[in-house]
């Protein structure tokens, strides 16, 4: 467990939180573009039907595109060079259960071969590690976490 590894694991979180901002963005725009290709109909509801379905589709993506900037902003307070000997954001942890990447909630990651789960700060198995050492131990969900190293 490198920290080159710190440093792929931030660069795939980054890669994560851009694909879900450009999806987001097309998302809106294609909904922006079906509203305005809405024409009057004789069936006459239908028009304001269509329009109001793509308003509330952009809206939703709005959103979700609100939600992916927060998550951003939030990376972008760590510091993926910075050593870290106790578990906070952007360390490192290798845990008798696995790897974790405190950052954000960007899921299942692989690099280099091995496993990482990446979890936001405010994760539930993030906030039971909060601040132990490599050596220390904690408890989540009823088991003993044992955490092995810290990066």
């Amino acid at each position: 467990m490198a920290t080159f590894n710190k440093r792929s694991l931030y660069t795939a979180c980054q890669t994560y939180v851009q694909q879900r901002i450009d999806t987001c963005q097309a998302a809106i725009q294609a909904a922006q573009e079906s509203a305005n290709s809405e024409t009057k109909s004789s069936a006459g509801d239908k028009y304001e039907t269509g329009r109001a379905m793509a308003q509330n589709e952009r809206d939703r993506n709005a959103v979700q595109l609100h939600e992916a900037k927060k998550l951003l902003a939030e990376l972008e307070r760590i510091d993926p060079e910075k050593p870290c000997d106790a578990v906070w954001p952007g360390a490192l942890v290798r845990t008798n259960i696995g790897q974790f990447y405190v950052g954000i909630s960007a899921g299942k990651l692989a690099i280099d071969g091995a496993e990482y789960f990446a979890v936001s700060a405010a994760a539930p198995i993030a906030a039971a590690l909060s601040g132990k050492r490599a050596g220390e131990q904690a408890t989540f969900n009823g088991k003993q976490i044992r955490i092995e190293a810290v990066v």
